[in-house]
């Protein structure tokens, strides 16, 4: 148990996250899945047990300083460390869709809302958590971001993502990748690597019917950069692999 790797995974009770839990785990990780409340954690935890995977469940409201608190806790007195941190949990304005934009319109409490699940959350999470992390022999953090964050392509004549110019959602992970780039930068040296994941456009509730890709694809971006050696990539935006601009 002392050699074997521990894994939390925010927000894993379904979608990318449970998927993103049971892949680490099908390769022998320890998994701690998040969920608002403990019943529907465990309920996550005991069909990825039922499969043979040490798989644990504990309540996370991301946006409660106690239960960021009382993760790390958890944590430090169960395993006294933990070797990857994926911060997978994210939110969409709560009355609109990826497609609806309104920029100048958008409101106050919608900002609020979702820079405060996918960007304070994460740095907070992320901060009660690293001395946990600086236990591990090759930390590892991953921040579930998105294509849709990036600059640069937003910024394109022609933009493969053109129709997509949500600003509450768009702001909230390029400002999500700008914080990957400080903290990989921060922890060089430590034997830490920090990278943004983008999972591509995945069929979930929150990326709909229409997505292309399955749950199950959409999870391996994450597993990869959880998994990474040392030789692997740092500070970065990678989808399946490949790098994505900024």
């Amino acid at each position: 148990m002392k050699n074997q790797k521990v894994a939390l995974i925010t927000g894993a009770n379904r979608g990318i996250g449970f998927e993103t839990a049971k892949q680490l785990g099908e390769q022998g990780v320890t998994v701690i899945l998040t969920a608002r409340t403990l019943e529907t954690a465990n309920e996550a935890a005991d069909k990825l047990k039922q499969q043979g995977i040490d798989a644990y469940g504990i309540n996370l409201e991301v946006t409660n300083a106690g239960d960021r608190k009382a993760v790390a806790k958890y944590i430090e007195d169960k395993f006294g460390k933990l070797d990857i941190l994926i911060n997978n949990a994210g939110v969409n304005a709560k009355d609109s869709g990826l497609f609806e934009a309104r920029t100048i319109e958008t409101t106050e409490e919608e900002f609020q809302y979702v820079f405060g699940t996918n960007l304070f959350s994460v740095v907070f999470l992320t901060k009660e958590l690293l001395p946990l992390i600086k236990k591990s022999e090759a930390g590892r953090i991953v921040n579930l971001s998105s294509i849709l964050g990036s600059l640069t392509l937003h910024a394109q004549k022609d933009s493969p993502i053109e129709s997509l110019k949500k600003l509450s959602y768009d702001a909230s992970k390029a400002a999500l990748n700008m914080f990957t780039n400080h903290l990989a930068i921060e922890l060089e040296g430590t034997g830490i690597k920090v990278n943004s994941a983008h999972p591509g456009w995945v069929k979930t509730p929150l990326g709909g019917d229409s997505a292309p890709m399955e749950i199950a694809d959409g999870a391996k971006t994450s597993v990869q950069l959880a998994l990474i050696g040392e030789d692997g990539p740092n500070g970065k935006f990678i989808h399946l692999g490949e790098e994505l601009p900024w």
